[in-house]
């Protein structure tokens, strides 16, 4: 990890055209990164942004390399995580671990005569060019055909990487008890799984992978018939113009992640559906329901409340269904990801400007 460090290190200060240039550095594989420029670069502007949550003090106590961790990444100028929370869970870190000074109204760190200031920057999508992309029914109508759906059957979707925090089990033990509950939905609605492999050579994820797949097959064994399959698991890469076809094609989108920065398959959902149609389903771990507030939220751990709100959502009158979707899709392309990157080049600007006046009057 040092060593990768280490290089790209040594390759921004290669590259650098100028003693203060601006660097940004994403997520937690090149923690150390920040610090190892800032050494070399004493005036860069360092922008690192964090993907995934930060954890609380007591969980990230765990980690045996965490004063260095901390350290490296206060070599930044901004931190940027996903929502305030976990800027909140940050700053009581490096409260815990590290002797440094912080201002919490102005959500900055004092440490070596350095100043980093750790911001909530929620990235986003790029919102999509209407006239690049197929008409919506068109899609929907050539998607259903594919499966072997009739327009009235209720499509239920999720898309993944195959990945144990993203609350697969969970959502198809949701999808198992609402037929449970529901028998009046048994053969009129389907659940698509998208599960991208990842990280296939380990033995973690080699095991989850035989989980997610027992499960579908349990499912199916158990409620399907001669026409209907319950759970279609798709265990293969799509690419982006095939998960906009489900998109597109879908009645409810499941995104009920255990722990997740952001996660944009939600926004894409929301902006693929220009109809205005279309419900979600989303985790309240998941950095997005702190912006898409006409979701309807839910606790992916409790299976019945997943459930209740599926049962929700397959029922839910086509006005309500416009009149959320309508404000979510407004959320989505006014805080897009264009949006995200001003944000942070824009405060990574004003801090040049408030470092070159300070260098002055000295």
């Amino acid at each position: 990890y040092q060593a990768v460090n280490e290089r790209f290190a040594n390759a921004v200060v290669a590259e650098a055209r100028t003693a203060d240039p601006v660097v940004l550095v994403q997520d937690y594989h090149l923690a150390l990164l920040p610090r190892m420029i800032r050494e070399r670069l004493p005036k860069a502007t360092i922008i690192t942004f964090w993907h995934i949550p930060w954890p609380n003090p007591e969980s990230f106590g765990i980690c045996p390399w965490r004063e260095e961790l901390l350290n490296g990444l206060l070599g930044s100028t901004i931190l940027g995580f996903h929502t305030r929370f976990h800027c909140s869970n940050f700053l009581a870190t490096v409260d815990r671990f590290l002797e440094t000074r912080i201002e919490h109204e102005n959500a900055t760190v004092h440490a070596g005569g350095h100043l980093t200031m750790v911001e909530s920057y929620p990235i986003s999508i790029a919102w999509p060019d209407p006239a690049a992309q197929p008409p919506l029914q068109q899609e929907r109508a050539r998607t259903r055909r594919r499966l072997g759906l009739d327009d009235d059957h209720r499509l239920v979707l999720g898309v993944d990487r195959l990945d144990y925090t993203k609350g697969i089990v969970e959502r198809m033990r949701a999808f198992e008890r609402l037929l449970e509950l529901q028998p009046d939905w048994r053969q009129r609605v389907t659940f698509v799984q998208i599960a991208a492999p990842s990280r296939s050579s380990l033995d973690e994820y080699q095991r989850f992978e035989s989980e997610v797949r027992a499960i579908a097959a349990r499912i199916n064994n158990r409620w399907g018939a001669a026409d209907w399959e319950p759970v279609r698991l798709l265990v293969e890469h799509h690419d982006a113009e095939a998960v906009h076809a489900y998109y597109c094609a879908t009645d409810v989108c499941l995104v009920t992640s255990l722990h997740d920065g952001m996660n944009l398959v939600a926004k894409e959902f929301i902006a693929a559906r220009d109809d205005d149609r279309g419900v979600l389903v989303l985790s309240q771990f998941a950095g997005a329901s702190h912006e898409l507030h006409e979701a309807l939220v839910v606790n992916p751990y409790h299976i019945e409340e997943v459930a209740q709100a599926l049962r929700r959502a397959l029922a839910m009158p086509d006005e309500e269904q416009r009149e959320r979707m309508r404000s979510l899709r407004h959320t989505v392309r006014e805080f897009n990801v264009y949006r995200w990157a001003a944000r942070m080049l824009l405060d990574a600007a004003r801090l040049r400007r408030r470092e070159r006046i300070a260098a002055r009057i000295e």
